[in-house]
């Protein structure tokens, strides 16, 4: 009796550190969320747009409005969306802007963000990007941009939705099932670029 119980001690103590492990992980992961641009000055070859929320697009034509890159990329839109559509939706004049605008219609998660910009990137011959994304969604966007463009200079500019409360995370049901949906796709994203990136 006493080595059958003993058989389901080891499996409960390892479970047990396992998810005291992931709640410290996530404790940090949120603490060190973005919550402000930190580089607005720096001026890159493209701006990069991954689809997702209606802020993104917002930011992401501002900073080409102000001259912070001469071509925005959005990744993951729809098929049959085009330039003029979007551009109208934001409020911009679509004449002004839609001439240095280029849409992806093939990536529907964030690798696919990655590898569907980096083909892009490497057609145009550019070097460096600005990357517009929810700031929840950041860490992971750039681990995997870092992965699929190694060499390339890669600016982070996160927005921050209204409805992601990251300041009191923990006391919002919606942020915190958001933020640890988020850092275990972090950490199952972390363990995946590893095992590809070993000999």
């Amino acid at each position: 009796m006493i080595a059958r119980s003993q058989r389901f001690v080891l499996p409960l103590v390892l479970l047990s550190a396992l998810a005291a492990g992931w709640l410290v992980g996530l404790a940090g992961f949120a603490s060190a969320l973005p919550r402000e641009v930190g580089d607005s000055a720096t001026k890159t070859d493209a701006i990069v747009v991954l689809t997702g929320g209606s802020e993104r697009l917002a930011t992401g034509l501002d900073l080409l409005e102000r001259g912070m890159a001469s071509k925005l990329f959005v990744s993951g839109v729809y098929r049959g969306v085009e330039v003029r559509e979007l551009v109208k939706l934001s409020r911009h004049a679509p004449e002004a802007l839609e001439c240095c605008i280029a849409l992806g219609y093939s990536a529907d998660n964030t690798i696919g963000n990655a590898q569907e910009t980096a083909a892009w990137m490497a057609s145009e011959g550019l070097t460096s990007l600005r990357l517009v994304t929810g700031n929840y969604h950041m860490p992971r966007a750039l681990a995997e941009f870092r992965a699929a463009l190694p060499l390339a200079v890669l600016v982070p500019n996160p927005v921050f939705p209204e409805h992601v409360k990251a300041e009191a995370w923990w006391y919002s049901p919606g942020t915190l099932a958001l933020i640890a949906s988020e850092y275990t796709k972090y950490l199952l994203s972390q363990l995946r670029l590893l095992f590809e990136g070993s000999p």
